[in-house]
C-alpha cells in the first residue's frame, strides 16, 4: 500500500482538493450499514453538519447519498404544497432550480436577477406583493457557481420574514466557508454537500432544517419517493439509518474532513480562501485578464474570468495544458459572455495558485497572448 496518493490541484467548484487524511480515512473494514455502529456515525455526522450553523437541538440534518442536485430537488419536491414558490434566478444553479419545479410541477415564479450584480430587494419585495397566489416559500442561491455572485441571503431572510415566506437556501458551495447562521438568517431549508468547502469526498448531499418545519411536512402528498424529505427524516430518527443504502466509504470520509474542518474552523478557512482569492485576482490583473464580479458581491471562492481576446486561445486546448501539469480548471457557464472559472477551494493554499498564474503566464506567451 502507498504511503501517499498523487497530489491534482482542483481549482474546480467542487470536488476539490482533499488532504491526504481525509482519502485514507475510506481504507476500513468493510460494514453493513445497518450497523449501530454506522448509524452512530451517520448521526455523528449529521449533528456536526447541523452545530456548523445551527442549534442541533431545534434543527435537524437530512443525510442523501447523491450529489448537491439531490438534496436541493429533495426539498423542491417536498416542501411547497399548494401556494406558489418564488425563485430567485440569477445564475445556472438559480435557473436549475426552477427546471426541478417544473418537472414535479411545483407553481413556481422565477424572478430573474442579473448574474452579474446584487439583487434589487425592492423589485423583489414589489414582485412578492404583485403575486396573484399566495407565495408560501422563496428558494434562492447564495453563491451562485456559476460568476463568484454572492446574493445577500440575511437580507432576504429579513424580507421573508415580514411576508411569512419559509426561505429555503442553496448553500452548495458557501457552506463550511462563508458563515451562515440559520436562525439569524431566517433559514428555514438550507442544502449543501460534502465535496466543496467541506473538503470531503463527491457522494452525500444534506438538508439542514428546522424540525418544527419537517414535522409539518408529515401526512403531505410525496411528489418522490427516494428524495422524500420527511420520510428520509423520519426513518432515521426511527432506526438511525438511512432509507436506502448510503455511500459507506463517502461518509467516513467526511466524518474525517468535518474532523479537519473543526481543527481548522469555518473563518480560518474562508480566511484562507480569500487569500489565495487576493493571489488569484492580483495575478490576473498583472496578466491583464478581467474578472465580472465586482468585489463588493463577490464570493471570493470561486471567479469567472473572461477569456483573452487572442486567435490562439481555445479553453479546451487551455484545459488539457494545465490538465498534463496535473491542475483542473473549468469553463464558464454562462450564455452571453465567454468565460472561464477558477476556483480557489479545498486544501490548497495560495502557493498553489502563484504556481497556477506561472503556469497560465507560460500558456498565454506561448500562444502570444497578451
Amino acid at each position: 500500500m502507498s504511503s501517499s496518493v498523487k497530489k491534482n490541484i482542483l481549482l474546480t467548484p467542487g470536488p476539490a482538493t482533499t488532504t491526504e487524511s481525509v482519502k485514507w480515512s475510506q481504507v476500513v473494514p468493510d460494514i453493513c450499514p445497518r450497523e449501530a455502529e454506522f448509524g452512530q456515525i451517520m448521526e455523528y455526522i449529521s449533528t456536526e453538519l447541523t452545530r456548523l450553523v445551527a442549534d442541533p437541538d431545534h434543527y435537524a440534518t437530512v443525510l442523501f447519498g447523491g450529489s448537491g442536485t439531490a438534496a436541493v430537488e429533495s426539498i423542491i419536491s417536498s416542501v411547497p404544497n399548494h401556494d406558489a414558490v418564488v425563485i430567485v434566478s440569477n445564475g445556472a444553479y438559480g435557473k436549475r432550480m426552477c427546471e426541478i419545479a417544473k418537472v414535479y410541477g411545483v407553481d413556481y415564479f422565477e424572478f430573474k436577477s442579473p448574474p452579474d450584480d446584487a439583487i434589487d430587494l425592492a423589485e423583489l419585495e414589489r414582485y412578492i406583493q404583485s403575486s396573484e397566489r399566495t407565495v408560501s416559500h422563496l428558494a434562492v442561491v447564495h453563491h451562485e457557481t456559476t460568476t463568484g455572485l454572492l446574493n445577500k441571503i440575511k437580507d432576504i431572510g429579513e424580507l421573508c420574514k415580514r411576508y411569512q415566506i419559509d426561505m429555503i437556501v442553496d448553500a452548495m458551495s458557501s457552506f463550511a466557508a462563508i458563515p451562515i447562521q440559520l436562525k439569524e438568517m431566517n433559514i428555514a431549508y438550507l442544502a449543501a454537500s460534502s465535496n466543496k468547502n467541506l473538503q470531503g469526498m463527491a457522494g452525500v448531499s444534506f438538508v439542514i432544517n428546522e424540525k418544527s418545519k419537517l414535522e409539518n411536512l408529515k401526512g403531505q402528498k410525496p411528489r418522490s419517493y427516494y428524495l422524500n424529505l420527511y420520510a428520509q427524516y423520519h426513518y432515521f430518527v426511527e432506526h438511525g439509518q438511512m432509507r436506502f443504502t448510503p455511500p459507506v466509504q463517502t461518509l467516513y470520509a467526511l466524518k474525517q474532513a468535518i474532523e479537519e474542518l473543526k481543527q481548522e474552523g469555518v473563518d480560518k478557512r474562508y480566511e484562507r480562501y480569500a487569500t489565495s482569492w487576493k493571489t488569484l485576482i492580483n495575478g490576473l490583473a498583472r496578466l491583464g485578464l478581467s474578472y465580472i464580479i465586482p468585489e463588493e458581491h463577490h464570493s471570493k471562492i470561486i471567479t469567472s474570468i473572461l477569456e483573452p481576446h487572442c486567435a490562439g486561445y481555445d479553453f479546451q486546448s487551455m484545459h488539457d495544458y494545465f490538465y498534463s501539469k496535473g491542475i483542473m480548471i473549468y469553463p464558464g457557464k454562462l450564455e452571453k459572455l465567454n468565460t472561464f472559472r477558477i476556483a480557489n477551494i479545498g486544501d490548497i493554499t495560495y502557493k498553489e495558485m502563484e504556481l497556477f498564474l506561472e503556469w497560465l503566464e507560460r500558456y498565454l506567451s506561448s500562444i502570444k497572448c497578451g
